[in-house]
C-alpha cells in the first residue's frame, strides 16, 4: 500500500522541525483556530446537557478506540510502572509524550486504575480541535471530558479556574507538555512548563508517562507500519514546598525530561540525538 501524500508531507515537516530545532511546533495541516469566547466551556460539565453530551461522547469515543483495538489496528502491548499512578489518591497532573490520536485513549484505558470512582481523566487540547471538527469527532473533542487552551486571555482564566476545582475535587488531567502532536516520533521532545506550572501552582503531583512503539507488520489507513505501544508509568513529581512557583515549575520539568530521556534510551537501547 501506498503511503499517505499528507501524512508523507507530515514527516518531512517534522523531519524539517526537527533539524531546526521546532519541536514544539504544529506539523499538522490544520486551520486557524475559531477564537472561544467567555462563557462558551462549560469546562467542569455543571450544565444538564453538557453531562448529556459529555456521557454520550464518552461513549462514542470508547467504541471507536476499542473497535481499533479488536481489529489489532490499535495495540497496548505492555504497560510498566501501574503502581506509580495508583499511588497517588487526589488529583494529579498527567503529562505523555505527543504521537497519535489515540495515545490519550491508551492512557485513559492504562490509568482507570488509578481513577476512584466518579473520578475522570480530563484531557488538555489545543483550542482548534474543540472549534475546527465536524461531525463525531467534533462531539468527542468538544464534550469527551477535554479542557480547551485559548487564545483569549478572559477565556483561559476560566480554564486555570476549572483545572484548580477539578484537581481539589481529585480528577487527573492528562497535559502534552510536548505542545504538539509529532506523528509516530519516538524522541521525547524538550517540553514546555504550562503543565508544571499548573501543578505547581495546585499543589499536586506530574504523574510522567512515555509510550514507546514498536512497528509491526500491518500498515494503518496512511499505509504506515501499525504501532505496538509499551506504557511506562514513572515515579510522580511532587512540587517541593520549599521553592517558589518558578523554581518548582523547572524543577519539575527538568525531573519530567530526564526521566522521558531515561526510559527512551532503556527502551530503544540507544542515546538521545536529534
Amino acid at each position: 500500500m501506498d503511503k499517505s501524500e499528507e501524512r508523507m508531507r507530515v514527516v518531512a515537516r517534522i523531519e524539517e522541525y526537527e533539524k531546526a530545532g521546532r519541536f514544539n511546533d504544529d506539523v499538522e495541516e490544520d486551520d486557524p483556530p475559531v477564537p472561544l469566547k467567555p462563557g462558551e466551556v462549560d469546562y467542569t460539565i455543571k450544565k444538564r446537557s453538557s453531562k448529556m453530551k459529555t456521557a454520550f461522547a464518552n461513549f462514542l469515543g470508547r467504541a471507536f478506540f476499542e473497535s481499533r483495538i479488536k481489529k489489532g489496528r490499535l495495540i497496548i502491548k505492555e504497560v510498566r510502572g501501574t503502581k506509580n499512578a495508583t499511588a497517588v489518591k487526589g488529583g494529579a497532573i498527567v503529562t505523555c509524550n505527543h504521537f497519535n490520536i489515540a495515545d490519550n485513549y491508551v492512557v485513559y484505558k492504562t490509568i482507570k486504575p488509578a481513577l476512584r470512582k466518579r473520578h475522570y481523566l480530563y484531557k488538555v487540547i489545543k483550542e482548534s480541535n474543540y472549534t475546527n471538527f465536524k461531525g463525531p469527532v467534533r462531539i468527542m473533542m468538544r464534550h469527551a471530558n477535554t479542557l480547551p487552551l485559548s487564545s483569549s486571555p478572559a477565556v483561559m482564566k476560566e480554564f486555570v479556574r476549572a483545572v484548580g476545582d477539578l484537581l481539589s475535587q481529585g480528577d487527573k488531567i492528562l497535559v502534552y507538555p510536548e505542545q504538539a502532536m509529532w506523528f509516530n516520533y519516538r524522541k521525547p521532545r524538550p517540553l514546555k512548563p504550562g503543565a508544571f506550572r499548573l501543578a505547581a501552582k495546585f499543589g499536586v503531583p506530574v504523574i510522567p508517562v512515555f509510550i514507546g512503539m514498536k512497528d509491526t507488520e500491518e500498515t494503518d489507513g496512511d499505509g504506515f507500519p501499525v504501532q505496538e505501544y509499551f506504557v511506562f508509568y514513572l515515579p510522580p513529581i511532587y512540587p517541593d514546598p520549599a521553592l517558589g512557583l518558578r523554581e518548582n515549575t523547572e524543577a519539575m520539568m527538568k525531573k519530567n525530561y530526564d526521566g522521558w530521556v531515561e526510559t527512551y534510551e532503556d527502551f530503544y537501547g540507544e542515546q538521545l540525538t536529534y
